[in-house]
């Protein structure tokens, strides 16, 4: 069985110096998951929360940026 990896992106805001996360969603649909990992250390730990916990946690950040 072939796992799929995951395809990393960035937020077109992210212009900050690479201080930001990236985000697989491509995983959701195969896995059920979204992974979640620190640009700046691409080899460090991946978080897989759960799809609802990461978009109330993206609904959050859009609403505390605006």
């Amino acid at each position: 069985m072939t796992t799929e990896a995951p395809r990393w992106a960035k937020s077109s805001y992210s212009e900050n110096g690479g201080q930001c996360v990236e985000v697989a969603t491509n995983l959701l649909t195969t896995h059920g998951t979204v992974a979640v990992r620190d640009s700046k250390n691409p080899n460090g730990p991946i978080l897989t929360p759960a799809p609802d916990a990461w978009t109330e946690l993206a609904q959050h950040a859009r609403q505390t940026a605006a």
